[in-house]
């Protein structure tokens, strides 16, 4: 499996500074992206920290027997295990770092990661930073959000667009790396084909630009995966840029 890939964050039209944090292990093909909160610029300690966290926890088990500081979760795979472990590092690593330097006190971070291996296509998150394949003309969210409007969503089925639309505390998480001791991870895997592409993304872009248009976007440019980077942040931008902004573009080839 080939995989080409592409990234860019940018500060938005209304933050002074950005929080948001991206990370690329080429030789594990791991991709993460973090969109960091807290006081006083500890929103982009906390995204740092567990981007680099998770890339450290895979330099150091490249070998099969190093030891790992949880549990396997027998239901998971190796690859999921491995992947799963690194995040909960993460999070304790956040969660010390902000328990005892009062500086830090309240910090945390958001984080979805992606790792190819074979045909497959690992997602594990924390948080509403999303995952997104691209097939086509058709997008599919593959993570889902660690909300109170997916949680209510989930409790309220007949939930209509307009409802979720107004929906008043839609941004509001309930999960993300720091804010307890422990934290679960949510992994999904994916099989590729030929051709897909993967997006990798914070709520400033899922919450500026509509799925189906992100779609439109990365489709009209091509397979230029620089140039679609730059016209989603540019299209989020357009639409208000509330937020920082953090893309990943991953295209997927068979044929080497």
């Amino acid at each position: 499996m080939k995989i080409r890939y592409a990234a860019k964050t940018d500060v938005g039209m209304k933050r002074t500074h950005n929080e948001d944090y991206f990370a690329l292990v080429e030789e594990e093909q791991l991709f993460i992206v973090a969109d960091g909160m807290g006081g006083h610029a500890s929103g982009e300690v906390a995204s740092k920290l567990a981007a680099d966290t998770l890339g450290e926890f895979y330099s150091r088990t490249k070998d099969e027997d190093a030891t790992w500081p949880y549990k396997m979760d027998r239901q998971l795979s190796y690859v999921e295990n491995r992947l799963v472990c690194g995040i909960k590092m993460a999070n304790s690593r956040i969660y010390e770092k902000s328990t005892k330097e009062p500086q830090y006190k309240g910090m945390g971070t958001t984080l979805v990661s992606c790792l190819v291996h074979g045909d497959k296509i690992y997602f594990a998150h924390v948080g509403d930073s999303r995952g997104y394949r691209v097939r086509g003309n058709t997008i599919k969210q593959v993570t889902r959000d660690h909300s109170l409007l997916e949680d209510y969503k989930e409790a309220k089925p007949d939930m209509t667009e307009e409802e979720a639309k107004n929906f008043p505390h839609k941004n509001v998480i309930t999960r993300a790396l720091g804010m307890r001791e422990t934290v679960q991870v949510d992994i999904k895997s994916d099989t590729i084909q030929d051709n897909d592409i993967y997006l990798l993304n914070c709520d400033g872009v899922s919450g500026m630009i509509e799925d189906q248009k992100m779609a439109d976007i990365i489709n009209s440019c091509g397979g230029d995966l620089e140039k679609a980077c730059a016209a989603l942040v540019d299209q989020a931008n357009r639409n208000g840029g509330v937020d920082n902004i953090t893309v990943i573009l991953l295209s997927c080839s068979a044929r080497g």
